[in-house]
């Protein structure tokens, strides 16, 4: 290729960027050594080096999961959608460290909304900075000689899903955004003449489900080895289509659901409102009840490539003194206790199933659940990581930052281990037809005679063998705790709960049992290093995680991504089938393009979809009544989704896709009496609002701004609802 050429797609990639990403590519980076794009790409290294380029953007603000994300000087890395109605961080509050990082970085100015179209914008860079390079790879990856037909393919399909994800993380913060030619652009027009508008949602959603279709049918793996475990497979590319295209059929991009489906106070002002500059609507205002059709047969795509299933750890009865505790059974169910999995849970421990599948117990390559990650996040990029996470969630105490914690409302949402509710669900909040009940909540602590007689075996406690232990940390325990589904067990860190710290050097420190009551030292302080509702988490934490020194990460587990999972498609597959008209059937292509009949509300694939993640949680299905009522599954599905995927990333943008968040989000926010001391630890235990935790939700709050240096750039780019047009 002459020179010329090589300045043309130079040019070209640069003037996307400026209309576009407003990000100069630059030519010196990719062509420092003078050399042409065909000994680039007809060397095998080089090229994957190219590629490997375009998977790196996928890194800092696009984890899906997060501590909160790195703010540097102006937030560019700022990632917190790890964090809604369920999980806050006090780290970075208002009244605690550097101000102008605490302006924007708390808690309570993200979820106020609070963040300036400045912040937070290094994703819209990143994004479309991955999708150039593998613009680039798509289209030159074929002159490769060296390679295999198939390698090649396999090469060009990886590159594809890259690119289709990209604008996967654009549409989902963003809203619509501009989908560039996929040959480039003319880099002898004026700026103004490349301005390209937002494309409306439905475009955005087709073209990504396309793309990765493309992808599915060029890639060549359904599973990679343990040195390509963050490659895209077949099924990652059909499960990232499911999800978008649930995402599509959802009330904020389906226009007005009928017979009342939204909550009454719900309105599509905001779908009115985001129009590009000639008018078009960029989000549907006509709903389309087909699109959960299309949904449903791109989630049972996954299903039935017979490819994945839910992870599962067996059932111990030994008592062994090691990671975990002795195995419990869930209470008897005539229709699962006796069968194993997949029919039952009469083989299989939930608790250690659920604790192992994000600890970094499992590797990606022996998980089953595991769907696409992008690697490792407990050693690298700690400003970002699962790494972070943990360590902004264990206790000063054992040289955690203390900060990251869950709100009343998460912890009352997860079922009792029998799936009936807590006693006292939501009570201090609820208004009348809202979920929950008005039952006292449970009051006292585990007695010494009932830890003795092992009267609450699910409440996990360390095996050293010593008896005295285990009793002595179950009566420190409140009565609000026991009884709970194995899920809660595994995911949180209530006063009173055990961390293991089992390679920690001092054995003194094995089995500690953490309380955070006022004036102990994890409890409320006069510093930022307290739980605002007293109530902690410890998902992502492995027996073996200790900290030897605050911000030292060396002794926390390697642990992956889990950035899409096969729960995530069994629970999107019920929701997809059950918003559909009941009876009725809708004709759809599979992933082969062989037809697929989609059957509305049909019980038994419903089921399908929900029972193997109830069964997983040792938690028996729901009643007949609820599968023959859309509104009850409804709610339940939703419930489903808040516990399973607690701390993953996708709570926020389920309220918003539901429309659910000017309800949700707006809620106060509840928590345990801080203020209390050990003295009066039943004091402790009440529910109160917690008053330093905002709760608000306007409608600019549904998507991310976007920089006024992109709006200056691109005259054609208009801004999301609620938002400025300039500084």
């Amino acid at each position: 290729m002459k020179t010329k050429n090589i300045k043309h797609i130079v040019a070209c990639l640069v003037c996307c960027a400026i209309c576009t990403a407003c990000t100069d590519l630059d030519s010196d980076k990719y062509f420092g050594d003078r050399k042409t794009l065909e000994s680039v790409f007809t060397d095998e290294i080089q090229a994957n080096q190219w590629l490997a380029h375009a998977y790196a953007f996928l890194n800092g603000s696009n984890f899906e999961v997060c501590s909160k994300g790195a703010t540097g000087n102006d937030g560019g890395n700022w990632n917190p959608f790890n964090f809604a109605d369920d999980m806050y961080y006090g780290d970075r509050d208002n009244t605690f460290g550097d101000s102008k990082d605490a302006d924007y970085a708390s808690y309570n100015s993200f979820h106020e909304g609070n963040y300036t179209e400045a912040v937070g914008q290094n994703a819209w860079v990143r994004c479309y900075q991955g999708i150039y390079q593998a613009s680039v790879f798509i289209h030159h990856i074929g002159m490769n000689e060296r390679l295999s037909p198939d390698a090649i393919e396999d090469y060009r399909g990886q590159a594809r899903f890259v690119r289709a994800y990209f604008y996967w993380l654009l549409l989902r913060k963003f809203g619509p955004v501009p989908i560039m030619a996929d040959e480039g652009a003319d880099y002898t027009l004026e700026y103004d003449e490349l301005a390209t508008p937002r494309s409306t949602y439905e475009e955005c959603a087709t073209y990504i489900a396309d793309q990765m279709l493309m992808a599915a049918k060029e890639l060549k793996y359904t599973r990679r080895d343990e040195s390509n475990t963050m490659r895209p497979t077949i099924g990652a590319a059909l499960a990232t289509r499911a999800i978008v295209l649930t995402y599509a059929a959802s009330p904020l991009a389906n226009g007005q659901l009928q017979n009342g489906h939204h909550p009454s106070n719900v309105t599509d002002d905001v779908a009115k409102q985001l129009r590009n500059f000639d008018g078009t609507p960029l989000l549907s205002l006509t709903y389309d009840e087909t699109k959960w059709a299309r949904a449903a047969a791109a989630c049972k795509d996954v299903i039935d490539l017979g490819v994945y299933d839910l992870y599962v750890d067996g059932f111990d009865d030994q008592t062994d003194g090691g990671d975990y505790p002795k195995s419990i059974a869930p209470p008897y169910d005539a229709e699962f206790s006796d069968k194993n999995w997949p029919e039952g849970w009469k083989n299989i421990d939930p608790y250690k199933s659920y604790c192992k599948l994000f600890n970094g117990s499992v590797s990606p390559v022996n998980n089953p659940e595991l769907i696409f990650t992008r690697g490792n996040m407990s050693k690298s990029d700690h400003d970002n990581g699962i790494g972070s996470l943990v360590l902004h969630s264990m206790p000063v105490s054992l040289n955690g930052w203390n900060t990251h914690g869950l709100t009343q409302k998460m912890v009352d949402t997860y079922y009792m281990k029998d799936g009936t509710d807590v006693d006292g669900m939501y009570r201090e909040w609820r208004q009348p037809g809202d979920a929950g009940n008005d039952r006292e909540r449970p009051t006292g602590f585990i007695t010494r005679d009932e830890a003795r007689s092992n009267a609450y075996p699910e409440v996990p406690v360390w095996h050293n063998g010593a008896s005295s232990m285990q009793m002595s940390q179950r009566t420190n325990v409140g009565k609000q705790y026991v009884g709970r589904e194995p899920r809660f067990y595994a995911s949180v860190a209530y006063s009173g709960s055990v961390w293991q710290q089992l390679e920690n050097n001092s054995q003194s420190l094995w089995g500690v049992q953490v309380t955070y009551y006022r004036a102990g030292t994890d409890g409320y302080k006069n510093s930022f290093s307290y739980l605002r509702t007293g109530i902690g988490v410890k998902k992502y934490y492995n027996p073996h995680d200790w900290i030897n020194a605050q911000n030292n990460y060396d002794h926390i587990c390697e642990k992956y991504e889990p950035a899409i999972r096969y729960a995530d498609i069994l629970l999107l597959y019920a929701e997809s089938l059950n918003e559909l008209t009941e009876g009725k059937t809708y004709q759809q292509k599979d992933w082969k393009g062989n037809d697929v009949t989609i059957s509305g509300r049909n019980i038994s694939e419903m089921k399908r979809g929900i029972r193997p993640v109830r069964i997983r949680a040792g938690l028996p299905d729901y009643a007949d009544n609820i599968y023959t009522s859309q509104d009850d599954l409804r709610a339940k599905i939703k419930r489903e989704r808040m516990i399973e995927f607690m701390g993953e990333g996708k709570r926020y943008f389920d309220l918003r896709r539901w429309m659910d968040a000017p309800v949700e989000e707006n809620k106060r926010v509840y928590g345990l009496n801080v203020f209390q001391t050990a003295q009066n630890r039943e004091e402790f235990m009440q529910v109160i609002p917690v008053y330093n935790l905002s709760a608000t939700f306007t409608d600019k709050m549904y998507f991310w701004p976007i920089s006024f240096t992109d709006l200056k750039r691109n005259k054609n780019l208009v801004q999301n609802p609620g938002w400025k047009y300039n500084d």
